[in-house]
């Protein structure tokens, strides 16, 4: 599976569905929100000031579903068939679980708008009891599941397999490598991808393995870092690495012509 939202230059775009064929899309996402004990009651008892707060939340979450388009800014606006939220008051835990279900015939799936309607659905029922619970927290959003288009189905829980990325000169849904090293030593080379090659001013560059005191991503960042304090920030933040188009981390090991790519988070549907 690609990260279609980056372009063969690394920047964030907005997907074209138009050849896509038509097929059922299905996704669902819960989350929840605890509460005091006191709070959850005065809810299940209709007790609270702003009247029916569950009646009022599952529209919100509806609206929102429809609208993720707007909120997101590279996901479509999608023609949902259905979408149906659902509210479990778990006294145990003191805290009122979320789920929301979104379905269309169409060719993007509604990951995003399942996981919008649980959010909002659970801000909507913060804003329904703060008046008498301020401490109130958010927590757990997550899909559970999602059904058809090209990448397949998902469940949560399942293992996938590790997702290739374009980081070359190919086109969205190819993975290109591109020139490997060029120096006799063994060697990696780096690729800055989107604004973090207009913020460090570096596209490609050639690193030695001997220049590493590790020979995993941890030990190139360090190795950068020793050659221009500006690859700092590549430890900082939220920046996400490839290795030879394969998501890595820290402790992933390298290795002679290896491709290891920096580049920021990008979102859409």
């Amino acid at each position: 599976m690609s990260l279609t939202h980056l372009n063969q230059r690394g920047e964030a775009h907005m997907v074209d569905v138009a050849d896509k064929p038509e097929s059922r899309r299905e996704a669902s996402a819960s989350g929840y929100i605890q509460m005091k004990p006191e709070t959850l009651a005065l809810l299940r008892e209709g007790g609270l000031p702003k009247g029916d707060v569950l009646a009022t939340a599952r529209i919100a979450a509806i609206q929102a579903a429809k609208r993720t388009h707007e909120l997101i800014p590279l996901c479509h606006a999608l023609a949902l068939s259905k979408v149906s939220v659902d509210f479990r008051l778990d006294e145990a835990a003191s805290r009122v679980e979320v789920t929301a279900s979104c379905r269309l015939n169409g060719r993007t799936g509604v990951e995003m708008e399942a996981l919008t309607a649980v959010s909002v659905a659970c801000l909507t029922l913060y804003d329904m009891c703060k008046a008498v619970d301020k401490d109130m927290e958010i927590g757990g959003v997550h899909l559970d599941t999602k059904r058809g288009g090209k990448s397949g189905d998902y469940s949560r829980g399942s293992i996938p397999a590790p997702s290739p990325i374009v980081t070359g000169e190919g086109v969205a849904g190819q993975v290109s490598i591109g020139t490997r090293c060029d120096i006799a030593s063994p060697c990696v080379r780096v690729k800055c991808l989107a604004e973090l090659r207009e913020r460090l001013g570096v596209s490609e560059l050639v690193v030695p393995l001997d220049s590493l005191a590790s020979t995993d991503v941890g030990g190139l960042k360090a190795a950068l870092v020793e050659r221009d304090e500006r690859f700092a920030g590549l430890s900082e933040g939220r920046v996400l690495c490839a290795v030879n188009q394969v998501m890595a981390v820290d402790a992933t090991p390298i290795t002679h012509d290896d491709e290891i790519a920096f580049f920021p988070p990008v979102t859409g549907g």
